[in-house]
């Protein structure tokens, strides 16, 4: 069930009336009824799937009570190193197999060696990514002590399954998200509509930004033979914004739909593009994820208290997994490789935990936001090739790019409208009007930006980007 669905709007609404309907003080009963409605949400894709999802929360949760049990460090080991196989043996099946099987037989014939790979039809589970790291870090979280392990099978079942932020995120920690699952929630009206703003403003960056800015990047991306660098180029500047908004949309919309029921979600995006440094923008980027990578593999790996050299290592290994979580594709690969090493030679020369002010601020904003626009042709493109002919093309056949009046005005006012608010945000401008407080400011904007989504938001119902990962 996709959030800008008519569906969503006639489910969330009904999922809340139910919920508030059940009292307070039946926790168990509410977080039974949230489940229910969890997976129903997810079998709305594809209700075989909904299985995977069980058998990670089963194998999870099994293998949370073996390290809680088992008395030896070594038995605790194992049940971990169980719960990892399986659970990313499923990921692999699912997501990379093909990928590596025909390479291999690629490889093999021109080795001349003919050994046959089998390939399977599998049909990308819609969130496993997302939904597989979030029991995961359970799991080590477990192992390492930093959280008790939940008893009841239901209620950490729900954690995994949550449905706002099931299948694309936040990946939200065990810590944060399983005790909220045990206090009473009442409605609270301020909250609730401090939710809905937000859900809003999720809506205004997916319909009225990204969907709109993907009706030209699609148009480029996928036919690059018919057109020329000054639409490559223009492409490449419009693609960080359409995955800004589209991500970032689902996100605030996951937030919202939680903070309606009294839920707290983390932040998962904070203006990545007023980063200065590439490191700045992997702290305001996918935070989420981000921060997994972070506590469960680079600092495992010994993080930057090592030598440089092993510092290096550890960053590119984690984020070439971040670019190989992302897809089962070369460019996602050289996309997760690039930032890898644009992140070493920051390290390298200095700058990766510098402030800048003035001119200073503004040179080094425009070269990070350079370096990421240009990675991010890496992960649009279809394949290296066509990330190649779109770089090369901007330089040695730059001509009259493709436009469209009409859409290029709805997009510049989007930009403008999103621009202003984070500017707003960022800075910490002040302002009556636009504050949560001002009881009719507060509800005029969300009638406006309704009005304004109706108007100019592309109404087609778009997947949203990050659910084929």
């Amino acid at each position: 069930m996709l959030f800008n669905s008519v569906a969503f709007l006639l489910f969330f609404p009904l999922v809340c009336i139910f919920y508030f309907a059940i009292p307070s003080d039946k926790i168990k009963t509410r977080n039974l009824f949230l489940l229910v409605v969890s997976y129903y949400f997810y079998m709305n894709w594809q209700p075989a799937y909904a299985l995977l999802l069980l058998t990670s929360t089963v194998v999870t949760y099994l293998a949370a009570i073996g390290i809680a049990s088992a008395t030896k460090k070594s038995h605790k080991k194992t049940c971990l190193v169980a719960s990892l196989v399986l659970n990313l043996g499923i990921l692999f099946l699912f997501k990379y197999y093909n990928f590596l099987a025909s390479n291999l037989s690629l490889l093999f014939q021109q080795l001349g060696i003919a050994i046959p790979m089998p390939e399977f039809t599998l049909l990308l589970p819609v969130g496993i990514s997302f939904y597989t790291f979030q029991a995961l870090g359970y799991s080590i979280d477990v192992y390492r002590g930093n959280v008790p392990i939940e008893k009841n099978f239901f209620t950490y079942a729900l954690f995994v399954s949550f449905f706002p932020q099931l299948v694309a995120g936040p990946i939200e920690r065990s810590n944060r998200l399983l005790p909220q699952f045990k206090h009473e929630h009442h409605f609270d009206y301020s909250q609730a509509m401090g939710g809905i703003r937000l859900m809003v403003w999720g809506y205004f960056m997916k319909l009225a930004l990204a969907d709109r800015c993907a009706i030209y990047v699609d148009a480029i991306f996928n036919h690059i033979s018919q057109h020329n660098g000054g639409s490559y180029l223009i492409a490449s500047l419009l693609f960080p914004f359409q995955i800004y908004g589209d991500f970032a949309g689902y996100s605030l919309i996951a937030i919202g739909a939680a903070q309606v029921m009294g839920f707290h979600l983390m932040q998962n995006f904070r203006h990545p593009y007023f980063a200065c440094t590439i490191s700045d923008f992997w702290h305001r980027w996918h935070i989420s994820l981000s921060t997994w990578f972070k506590d469960y593999l680079y600092i495992p790996l010994g993080g930057n208290r090592v030598s440089s050299m092993r510092c290096y290592f550890n960053l590119m290994v984690t984020f070439v997994v971040s670019g190989i979580w992302h897809g089962a594709n070369w460019t996602f690969l050289s996309w997760g490789t690039l930032h890898g090493i644009l992140l070493c030679l920051e390290r390298w020369l200095g700058i990766s935990k510098k402030r800048f002010s003035g001119l200073e601020k503004f040179s080094h904003w425009f070269i990070t936001f350079t370096l990421v626009c240009f990675a991010w042709i890496f992960f649009r493109a279809n394949n290296l090739s066509d990330a190649y002919t779109i770089i090369t093309g901007i330089f040695t056949h730059f001509g009259i790019p493709y436009l469209a009046i009409a859409d290029f005005l709805a997009i510049a006012l989007a930009l403008f409208i999103m621009l202003l608010k984070e500017c707003q945000e960022e800075y910490q401008w002040k302002s009556r009007l636009v504050a949560p407080g001002n009881w009719l400011t507060s509800h005029l904007y969300i009638v406006i930006m309704i009005a304004y989504i109706i108007l100019f938001g592309v109404l087609n119902g778009d997947q949203f980007i990050y659910f084929q990962f």
